[in-house]
């Protein structure tokens, strides 16, 4: 089949899909984001009910178009979370049973949602690690139950359903557009999204956009074909396919003017800027294509823009790890590893002379040598104000290396040698988030302690918590600290020593219980 004719096919799905669509719920709303430049940029707000995610458009319009005969003998699908939601919403309408394969990390929430939209209709089978390898297991089984198998993405008639959020688009008379950014999995909404622009606005450019560790169409058009990921990141799960689609890959090809890839990071800050915008917080997949808007900004003068987010089924304990990979601000995220005398004063010294007027987010530090130390420094900074820093340990011959990569940095590893703390205090320290806070706190205690251990990380909140080691002279010092603590008007309100047991496992030492 021509890819001329594939497009045909599926400008004419799209176009009977959307009587079967719009009997089942009313369009999603087109709002006009304001991102700071004098580019007109709109986001199609497909992270409302009764789904918060696209999917269910395709899953109701593929299962709307078997027979009578087909549903009655019930469907099959494979699903990260929102198809599978979709299957189930359709299954309930139709009045048909549905079973539904999941990769067994798939967020609960995904889980549950299923079951609540499909009720006694759905049944969940959670199989292998991957969505490929739950989508295996369910063309199995759809085989040898002799079954409908319901693809999320690979199919003309789900891509027909998808496509009806980009007619929404053209009806709701706000454009025509100048560039759409779209976000890539199989490639079903975005080959979809892409015909039905492309015909009613011929001037378009449409950007696919995915995320680094899965980039599996951007390798198929690279190769020719769709080929298999070596690995897949799944930070992005919505959208983590290890292998584009067959007729997705024939009409991205054609339809897709750009691919591009963001970063986890930039994906992240997508999301923290919807929130800003719109006190919406989007799942990573559907802020990809925002992502892909932001990170061109710059050649969007003048522009209208279109992205499109594409779900919002977040699970509550991922928002940590998407606080912890984006900047503040709209601020770049670095972690620097700078090498300075392992002496008092030393730590201060790098706070005042070196970051002075930096955003510090993150501070983490053991003394793991007797002759220098080397903390890591987490900053929320401009490319201007990096560059500064650097040029500032380069005037002072201080050694500065940019880990922000590293494994050890994103698992907060921290190497001590506790056989080195000399008469140690092991606290928890409150100080207030504002700037110089901290250098306070280090100036208070720098005549009396050096720091020999430090654990910060910023979370938001208007106190800062932080995890310190200070160790002293003799023990005489390390008492009259103590006292100090109690009586000082700061820090005896801001403080709390560990407990004896605490204290013995930081430094490896048995414990009661042992």
């Amino acid at each position: 089949m021509s890819s001329e004719s594939l497009r045909q096919q599926l400008f004419n799905e799209i176009l009977l899909a959307r009587q079967r669509v719009y009997a089942v719920r009313e369009p999603t709303p087109l709002e006009r984001l304001d991102i700071g430049t004098d580019a007109e940029v709109w986001v199609k707000r497909e992270d409302q009910p009764p789904i918060h995610a696209y999917k269910w458009r395709g899953a109701y319009n593929n299962m709307a178009t078997l027979s009578e005969e087909q549903r009655q003998r019930g469907v099959v699908c494979a699903s990260a979370g929102n198809h599978a939601q979709g299957v189930a919403l359709a299954a309930a309408k139709l009045g048909c049973s549905a079973t539904v394969f999941m990769p067994r990390p798939t967020p609960m929430m995904k889980r549950k949602a299923v079951a609540l939209h499909g009720g006694d209709h759905v049944t969940v089978e959670l199989v292998g690690d991957t969505y490929d390898q739950a989508y295996h297991a369910a063309r199995d089984y759809a085989a040898e139950h002799g079954l409908a198998f319901v693809h999320p993405y690979d199919d003309l008639a789900t891509m027909g359903g998808q496509g009806t959020l980009a007619d929404e688009v053209v009806m709701s008379g706000t454009g025509p557009f100048d560039v759409a950014y779209v976000q890539i999995g199989g490639g079903g909404m975005a080959a979809a999204v892409a015909c039905w622009l492309k015909h009613y606005m011929p001037g378009i450019r449409v950007v696919g956009v995915e995320a680094e560790g899965q980039a599996s169409m951007k390798a198929a058009v690279a190769h020719g074909g769709p080929v298999e990921l070596e690995s897949l990141d799944i930070f992005c799960d919505g959208t983590a396919v290890q292998r584009a689609g067959d007729l997705t890959f024939e009409l991205c090809r054609e339809l897709i003017d750009e691919f591009i890839t963001v970063s986890n990071a930039e994906v992240c800050n997508a999301i923290r800027r919807f929130w800003n915008w719109r006190r919406r917080i989007v799942e990573p997949a559907g802020a990809l294509g925002l992502a892909g808007l932001l990170s061109q900004q710059d050649r969007l003068s003048g522009k209208r823009a279109l992205a499109i987010t594409c779900g919002a089924n977040l699970d509550f304990s991922q928002l940590a790890v998407i606080a912890a990979d984006t900047g503040i601000g709209g601020q770049v995220r670095r972690h620097l590893r700078f090498r300075i005398d392992e002496s008092p004063g030393a730590l201060l010294g790098l706070l005042r002379d070196v970051l002075g007027g930096c955003n510090i987010v993150e501070f983490l530090y053991g003394k793991a040598r007797a002759e220098y130390a080397e903390p890591v420094i987490g900053l929320d900074a401009s490319d201007e104000v990096l560059q500064t820093v650097m040029q500032r340990c380069a005037a002072v011959g201080m050694p500065v290396t940019d880990i922000t990569d590293g494994e050890d940095v994103d698992f907060r590893v921290i190497n001590y040698d506790a056989s080195l703390f000399h008469q140690p205090l092991l606290l928890r320290y409150e100080f207030p988030e504002r700037a110089g806070a901290l250098n306070e706190f280090l100036e208070t205690i720098q005549p009396r302690a050096n720091v020999c251990y430090f654990n910060y990380l910023y979370s938001g909140e208007r106190v800062g918590r932080a995890l310190v080691g200070l160790e002293f002279d003799t023990d005489g010092d390390r008492q009259a600290f103590l006292e100090l603590l109690d009586e000082h008007p700061v820090l005896r309100l801001r403080h709390r020593v560990l407990s004896a047991e605490t204290t013995q496992r930081m430094l490896g030492l048995p414990t009661g219980g042992q």
